[in-house]
């Protein structure tokens, strides 16, 4: 096993964290530009496989994830109506895009455990979102996770 340092995670492991880290920063990025200039998939594919960040990304994964979130929207919308104390439509685009994100994760990539699609949601929080929103985000994330059902850290439903 070919490893860097004292990490236990492989060299191609650890690539493919940052290559998903990378990707959801993109994806956020994506889906606030989305909510504010309604530009439609085809358009944000465009425009961000042109940044200079994209690259270096899991490519795959932010066109797959990017299309998820927005055919599966209001799905998404709606687990956020059920655990939030106020509309989607009423949340910052910030916080409503990362939520997005890790529900889209939460639901439709089993192979990703809970505690990481989690984890990087509560990061990009603290790193785009409001004061304290990691706060909000893990909360809901946390219940939106116990209601989707985990098996071994990974989602089964």
């Amino acid at each position: 096993m070919n490893t860097t340092g004292d990490s236990p995670i492989p060299d191609a492991a650890r690539s493919d964290i940052r290559g998903r880290r990378g990707a959801r920063d993109l994806l956020v990025r994506a889906l606030y530009q989305w909510q504010l200039a309604g530009h439609d998939l085809t358009e944000l594919a465009r425009q961000f496989e042109l940044e200079a960040d994209f690259a270096s990304i899991d490519q795959a994964y932010f066109r797959v994830l990017l299309e998820i979130v927005l055919k599966d929207v209001e799905t998404l919308d709606a687990t956020i109506a059920r655990f939030a104390v106020r509309s989607p439509a009423q949340l910052d685009a910030v916080g409503r895009a990362i939520l997005l994100l890790a529900l889209a994760e939460l639901r439709h990539r089993p192979d990703v455990p809970t505690n990481a699609i989690i984890n990087e949601a509560v990061e990009l929080a603290k790193r785009y979102g409001a004061t304290d929103s990691y706060r909000f985000v893990n909360a809901l994330l946390d219940k939106a996770a116990a209601e989707l059902g985990e098996r071994d850290g990974r989602l089964t439903g």
